[in-house]
């Protein structure tokens, strides 16, 4: 097995990471924030879209069962990537459409497979294709207050792991 790591954001985290778990050759799905600036920020901060944190999902995969570009198509398939900082009901810029890439080759990819959804959108794509960020570490264990979430999307079941990468925050607690 050759595992390999994808981050993707698109939406609100839980429906982009329920469908990630269905794709053949992935491995696991975490929910969590990526791309914004402030250190181990609380869900209601990220909802502020203060922090600059997107709802994002890191997929662990089997590149010898799943690629990349398989990964992205998926990803393409699964929002609409042309609305800013909204997916369906949810607004802000933490539901932003991003890919998160961990390589060169993965930028490569992300950017012809955007070039190629564009060539069949009439809308400008407004999908963010960044750099994973350079250093790691632990994610915060923080159960942030989820009272009101602002998702719309089913949740699935809990995880066991969370994102880490710096800086960002650890996803909140699912509710039961």
């Amino acid at each position: 097995m050759s595992e390999k790591t994808a981050s993707f954001a698109a939406g609100c985290f839980w429906g982009v990471e329920a469908r990630f778990r269905e794709v053949p050759g992935v491995v696991d799905a975490v929910s969590g924030y990526m791309g914004g600036h402030a250190e181990n920020p609380t869900y209601k901060q990220v909802c502020t879209g203060d922090t600059g944190h997107a709802e994002t999902v890191q997929v662990t995969y089997d590149d010898d069962e799943v690629d990349y570009a398989s990964l992205l198509e998926v990803f393409f398939d699964m929002h609409n990537p042309t609305t800013r900082n909204r997916q369906g009901p949810d607004v802000g810029s933490q539901y932003r459409s991003a890919v998160y890439f961990h390589s060169p080759e993965q930028e490569e990819a992300a950017v012809a497979s955007r070039a190629r959804v564009q060539a069949q959108l009439s809308n400008p794509i407004t999908t963010e294709i960044v750099s994973w960020p350079p250093s790691a570490s632990p994610a915060s264990t923080e159960a942030p207050d989820i009272s009101d979430t602002g998702c719309s999307l089913e949740r699935p079941p809990e995880s066991t792991t969370t994102l880490t990468a710096s800086p960002r925050a650890a996803p909140p607690a699912r509710p039961p």
